[in-house]
């Protein structure tokens, strides 16, 4: 499987949409078989679905991406694990390993999208973009 990563000084570029250049791994059994960076020359996200697209891409890792580029991608058959954060290479070694669940790779903030769970509720407390319980409701 081709893995690519969005990067910036480093680390997961903060913003797919934005970003300028893709870290691409080959990984297959849980080690690397092989990686090389490219320029995403042009702008808008019709360039990096092409990026992607193009480089035979499985799988995409990154930070924040907007909801338009991420359904072409899905459309396009590219898997993505969003709201990622951290050091590129222990991003990269997290997924080889299988851990890149791990709270230490989540952006901060609520309500994040990854696998349409809230980090606020799995902590206990209430989600602030919950939808509020309509008057009358009662709980079940």
């Amino acid at each position: 499987m081709r893995v690519a990563i969005p990067q910036w000084q480093g680390r997961v570029s903060p913003v797919f949409d934005v970003a300028g250049h893709l870290l691409l791994v080959d990984v297959a059994k849980g080690s690397e078989l092989d990686r090389r960076s490219v320029w995403i020359e042009a702008d808008g996200p019709h360039a990096r679905l092409a990026a992607v697209r193009d480089h035979a891409a499985g799988l995409l890792i990154c930070g924040a991406i907007s909801a338009p580029l991420e359904a072409a991608l899905q459309a396009a058959g590219v898997e993505i694990i969003s709201q990622t954060c951290g050091d590129v290479e222990e991003v990269l070694a997290a997924f080889i390993q299988g851990r890149l669940g791990l709270d230490t790779f989540l952006m901060p903030g609520c309500c994040r999208r990854r696998r349409g769970k809230c980090t606020a509720r799995r902590r206990g407390g209430p989600c602030r973009l919950a939808q509020p319980e309509q008057e009358g409701e009662e709980n079940a």
